[in-house]
């Protein structure tokens, strides 16, 4: 089948909206595990540290997926990851973006070669 623009595009979609989740949720993460020792309103810091992590691993998984799919592998774990991009709150239209170019680029993705073949 022909190589066309979409898998990478829906992949690149999907490391941006990781690489913002990795960002945001490790600010997050940081100030929420700093603010208690700072003497600040420990409640709201460990409601910070709740969302943080979340994200923190939201991004890690987007942009796993978002390899996979520029490579044109595992396209299962490529929607994956772009799943997980919509689930990262400001950016969440590129992950949806990424489902749609994943999904309509699905044949162009790698099959696992069966012990027939």
């Amino acid at each position: 089948m022909k190589k066309t623009w979409k898998p990478v595009a829906g992949g690149i979609c999907s490391i941006v909206a990781g690489a913002w989740g990795i960002l945001a949720g490790g600010i997050l993460g940081a100030v929420g595990l700093c603010g208690p020792a700072m003497q600040m309103d420990p409640f709201g810091m460990r409601f910070l540290n709740l969302v943080g992590w979340p994200l923190l691993i939201l991004g890690i998984m987007a942009i796993v997926g978002g390899v996979f799919a520029i490579r044109r592998q595992k396209w299962g774990l490529a929607l994956a990851g772009a799943i997980c991009a919509v689930l990262i709150p400001p950016p969440f239209i590129l992950g949806i973006l990424a489902i749609v170019f994943i999904a309509l680029g699905h044949g162009e993705f790698e099959r696992a070669s069966s012990p027939e073949d």
